[in-house]
């Protein structure tokens, strides 16, 4: 149930609003050392740290703590510390008494305060406000705060988790964030992997996917083939899971596994310029040559396709290679197996197609007969 908006993104959770165990942990070595730092967070009620890329599943994370936790019967009550403007946020956190400042008619309570004997979640930690830092810092110190306005001080039993995408020690050298309540939040740290690093998770997060949003629009969603969650675990991923949902979103609206391609196309439409080689650094030459060669071959693999008709023997020939080396650089590079159902329609007619098809041998692989009979 969701307590109104005035009260600030503050919810009691239950099991049934989060993913199963096996779909947030998966089966990969880096999220079963997660899941182990997650058992002991759950009990202890000191702060934790949860730091990760955009898109790993941080808050998600952060209410599984929640709900295997002491505190979780309580309010799981959410900060987005970027999103709300620095004049705003110490009384959306703290609240305010009344007449505290001009258009205070009435004393309102903060986020701090709704998640007493709760989780207050800060998302994006590291964008906190600096004059905001220090009056969080004796929140974890004694637990106390006060409301803005206010002449005496508060006291509250809340859980901190915090989360962050970037490396807060970079952000105290730089002076953007305390060192001090770097060591308050940072009693616990997990690090979420990245979904390149927990690729063999990929098959299980598309079925849950799947199964929830052809249920939430409504759609008969059939499982990907094979050849498609190769063409997935095959893609760098620099959004994470957050970007894999977007993809099977469009899937399921659409109903073809040629649109989950055509993403993946146009998020590696992003030309290889050398120029954006770092040379303050190391460079990892046969990285970053196989990465250009590797894009320069799949935009010529696509072209000749597009010349023949999608013809693949055709353009096996054309391209001086055997047929079988083209099916393996197509797999390599995520090229799909067929051409968008635009081209495909513009093959030979059904009547040729079938006199062609009962001449050509009856041992050759379906590929092979489509391709010969294009």
């Amino acid at each position: 149930m969701a307590l109104s908006a005035s009260q600030g993104s503050s919810y009691f959770l239950s099991d049934s609003e989060l993913p199963p165990d096996e779909v947030i942990f998966g089966s990969s070595a880096a999220m079963e050392a997660v899941r182990l730092s997650v058992d002991m967070a759950a009990t202890a009620n000191v702060p934790v740290l949860l730091q990760g890329e955009s898109g790993t599943g941080k808050e998600i994370l952060a209410r599984y703590i929640h709900l295997r936790s002491p505190w979780g019967s309580g309010a799981f009550v959410k900060v987005n510390c970027p999103a709300i403007p620095g004049t705003l946020l110490e009384s959306e956190m703290f609240g305010y008494q009344k007449g505290a400042f001009t258009g205070a008619y009435t004393s309102k309570p903060g986020r701090v305060e709704l998640a007493h004997r709760g989780t207050l979640f800060l998302d994006e930690i590291a964008d906190l406000d600096p004059a905001l830092q220090a009056k969080l810092l004796q929140l974890l110190q004694d637990g106390q705060f006060s409301r803005i306005g206010a002449s005496e001080d508060r006291q509250v039993e809340v859980r901190v988790v915090c989360a962050t995408n970037k490396q807060l020690e970079k952000e105290i050298k730089t002076g953007s964030f305390r060192q001090d309540l770097f060591y308050r939040i940072n009693v616990l740290t997990i690090e979420l992997p990245s979904l390149q690093q927990r690729l063999g998770d990929l098959p299980v997060l598309v079925d849950y996917l799947l199964n929830k949003y052809a249920e939430k629009f409504g759609r008969t969603a059939p499982p990907l083939s094979k050849q498609t969650i190769k063409a997935l675990q095959k893609y760098s991923w620099p959004g994470n899971i957050r970007e894999l949902e977007n993809v099977i979103k469009r899937y399921v609206i659409v109903g073809r596994e040629e649109t989950i391609y055509n993403s993946l196309e146009s998020c590696n439409q992003q030309e290889f310029n050398p120029e954006d080689v770092p040379v303050d650094g190391v460079i990892k030459l046969k990285e970053v040559t196989r990465l250009a060669v590797k894009q320069i071959e799949r935009k010529i693999i696509l072209k000749t396709l597009d010349a023949h008709r999608w013809n693949r023997q055709s353009a096996a020939r054309a391209l001086s290679i055997s047929y079988a080396a083209l099916l393996y650089k197509m797999r390599e590079a995520g090229v799909p197996p067929r051409a968008s159902s635009r081209k495909a329609k513009n093959s030979a007619p059904r009547v040729v197609k079938q006199r062609l098809s009962s001449t050509l041998p009856v041992g050759m692989g379906q590929a092979e007969r489509a391709d010969q009979i294009h």
